[in-house]
């Protein structure tokens, strides 16, 4: 008797990862084996991207905040010491917004940790 392989899974299993390679360059887009190692190197790319990301937006928002802080004679860490001390429990995400989008505001809080 012939050995028994499930034809549907490994034709799924294949154009899944076909799928995942569209739009790639040469044999890397329609190959299966090249496809295979072309998308599991861009997939663990994406996720170390993923990572990248926030470490990049919070190294950008404490540029921001210390740009917008040093106008008033006050450097980043000076200001979120303050900050800590008054127990304003404000994210440098919002921080940065505020400084960004509305100067007021910012000038208001670098106002009431200087006192």
């Amino acid at each position: 008797m012939p050995r028994s392989v499930n034809k549907v899974a490994s034709r799924h299993r294949r154009k899944k990862i076909l799928k995942l390679a569209k739009g790639y360059w040469g044999a890397r887009g329609n190959v299966y084996t090249i496809a295979k190692n072309a998308v599991e190197k861009g997939l663990t790319h994406a996720y170390k991207g993923r990572k990248l990301k926030k470490r990049e937006y919070r190294s950008l928002w404490i540029t921001r905040i210390n740009a917008a802080a040093r106008l008033y004679d006050l450097s980043y860490s000076k200001l979120m010491g303050l900050l800590h001390k008054k127990g304003i429990e404000l994210n440098r995400k919002v921080l940065a917004n505020l400084a960004l989008e509305n100067p007021e505001a910012f000038k208001e809080i670098i106002n009431y940790v200087k006192q």
